[in-house]
């Protein structure tokens, strides 16, 4: 995506950057002050998915909140290197060129699992990570029998995100595929990914990523996991199934599970200040911030 065009009314646009880190040129947005806090979206998605938590999370930490490798305003690498562990390599760079390490860690569907992979190759090291919806586990089924074959072969062919940018076109089309995420977005969430989708260089990134997502591996090493995690799972949640989130918690004991009644996929967009209160409330647990003052709290802090 163009920055001159598409980026002129971006959320949070005075806190975005260009930066040049393990050969791509990434848009990552940084803001606020305190104890850094990673933010990473899911596939198909960007920064803009976090434009209603950032400037109430800006008020306790740093935060820190990229777009994806071939995502948005983000270069695409190469398409071996949009695999899961050269996903989280690519992030490890960018949090060195930018001489930050999060303190805490939370990740939406796709970005949950490249948290988990990065903390256990130790290319960061937070005080624990908040798994929204994530995808940590291998797609099962028929679905995924399916589903990896087609990503590569669409991954493949040079008109295929050409083909799909131009059928999303129809906004009625990407109405349609959000709403079969469990989720209920506003307009102006509607509008952003209607934006994404018609961007031919956005769905190529997404269709790579796809075809090169193995998750196999990260299910194997997941009981090694060295920082604790906590999945939040949307009870409506069509694109992965919140019992998934219990099969999880069998792997790694440890695990905690909340769930959120009433939201979908993309919990933290419908409602937003929910997400941040829950951020907030595992951040003071595992210490990296301080218990809030009575004016803070009066403020609804941990309220739900």
């Amino acid at each position: 995506m163009v920055w001159e065009n598409e980026g002129r009314d971006w959320p949070h646009r005075d806190a975005s950057r260009f930066i040049e880190a393990g050969g791509l040129t990434w848009h990552v947005q940084v803001m606020g002050s305190g104890p850094p806090l990673l933010l990473l979206h899911g596939t198909g998605a960007s920064t803009h998915s976090w434009r209603d938590l950032m400037s109430p999370l800006a008020a306790r930490f740093t935060v820190i909140a990229p777009d994806l490798p071939g995502h948005a305003f983000t270069g695409r690498s190469d398409v071996t290197r949009m695999s899961l562990p050269g996903m989280a390599a690519a992030l490890s760079s960018l949090l060195q060129r930018l001489g930050l390490s999060p303190r805490l860690a939370a990740g939406h569907s796709a970005g949950a699992a490249i948290l988990a992979q990065m903390s256990l190759d130790r290319q960061i090291a937070p005080a624990g990570i908040i798994s929204l919806n994530g995808a940590l586990l291998p797609i099962g089924g028929i679905a995924g029998q399916i589903f990896s074959p087609l990503a590569k072969l669409m991954a493949s062919s040079p008109t295929a995100a050409r083909l799909f940018s131009w059928w999303a076109s129809d906004e009625s089309v990407v109405d349609r595929l959000m709403a079969q995420t469990g989720s209920r977005l506003d307009a102006k969430g509607l509008a952003f990914y209607r934006r994404l989708a018609r961007d031919p260089h956005h769905t190529a990134g997404a269709l790579a990523m796809m075809a090169n997502w193995d998750l196999a591996g990260l299910q194997r090493r997941l009981p090694g996991l060295p920082v604790p995690l906590v999945l939040v799972v949307g009870s409506r949640d069509r694109s992965i199934q919140p019992s998934e989130a219990y099969r999880i918690r069998r792997l790694l004991p440890g695990a905690q599970v909340e769930q959120l009644k009433g939201l979908g996929h993309l919990a933290h967009e419908e409602r937003p200040a929910e997400i941040v209160d829950v951020i907030k409330r595992w951040a003071v647990v595992w210490d990296v911030i301080e218990e809030p003052t009575d004016d803070v709290a009066s403020a609804g802090f941990g309220q739900s």
